[in-house]
């Protein structure tokens, strides 16, 4: 695309996910590690001198008016008063609705983008602030690396991980983040632990995911991809689902196991970022 710039907007999974509580206003408190991956959605920019903000791509399940990358510039442009536009599309990837933090991932990928080329010098902090208000997974693709959370997901700490290859899978089923969280069975009180025990091999059978046995008696597919992956190591799922992941030792073993995926899911293969590609659009 002709006077476009393409950014990237990395996938995400958690590694864990507990909730710890419930606030007033009905949103969980929660601790959790996020792990960037490589794996991306491609925004592709141009800045205008209107203060138009326009997609010019078709994406598929998402209507313009809902599309958080258009929230993303629009909040952006309230909160300096900056008279520029944008004109963007999105190439997707990142399955929709996996728990992989896509449309999060695309609504900071446009911040950061937007950060540099309607020269705001805003802070990472002041754009995590946006992010916020756009969705509580968007602040981690801001912060730009790694990170142990606390919080409704906006209390980030880096953590260091070791680089690992992942293989993840998603099978064909929707799930509705919102009746998770609000299922009867869910456990909000897991006792807060200490980002240094998740550090320490002996303690990592304390880290579980809390969503993950809800969504797996309600959504038969997402357990019986669950059970076809644990074979191969500590698999888990991501976010509320539906995609579920397992970290291997090489390259060569992932894409094997990748080869051989259960009928009716959708996969990749990808290897653990540091940092987000965009990460110094904002210090």
């Amino acid at each position: 695309m002709q006077d476009f710039l393409p950014f990237l907007a990395p996938a995400k999974i958690n590694l864990f996910l507990h909730i710890t509580g419930q606030r007033t206003d009905g949103y969980h408190t929660l601790q959790s590690v996020f792990q960037l991956l490589d794996f991306y959605d491609t925004l592709h920019i141009k800045p205008t001198k209107t203060s138009e903000i326009k997609r010019v791509n078709a994406v598929k399940n998402v209507a313009v008016s809902q599309c958080l990358c258009g929230l993303a510039a629009s909040a952006l442009q309230q909160h300096t008063g900056c008279t520029l536009g944008v004109e963007y599309a999105i190439d997707k990837r990142i399955p929709m609705g996996g728990g992989l933090g896509g449309g999060s991932s695309d609504a900071a990928a446009m911040l950061l983008a937007l950060n540099q080329l309607w020269q705001l010098n805003l802070s990472r902090i002041e754009l995590m602030r946006i992010g916020l208000k756009l969705g509580a997974d968007v602040p981690v693709f801001i912060f730009g690396q790694n990170a142990w959370a606390e919080g409704v997901g906006e209390q980030l700490t880096a953590i260091d991980l070791a680089p690992s290859h992942y293989v993840v899978l998603t099978p064909q089923v929707h799930v509705s983040t919102a009746q998770i969280f609000a299922n009867s069975a869910l456990t909000r009180d897991t006792k807060p632990l200490r980002m240094a025990d998740f550090s320490r091999v002996m303690h990592y059978s304390l880290f579980k995911h809390d969503l993950e046995a809800v969504v797996c008696k309600e959504y038969q597919a997402v357990a019986s991809t669950l059970e076809w992956l644990k074979p191969y190591g500590e698999a888990r799922m991501s976010g509320s689902g539906a995609s579920v992941f397992v970290a291997v030792n090489s390259k060569q073993k992932a894409d094997e196991l990748l080869a051989n995926k259960p009928e009716n899911t959708t996969g990749f293969v990808a290897k653990g970022l540091i940092r987000h590609p965009h990460f110094e659009l904002a210090h």
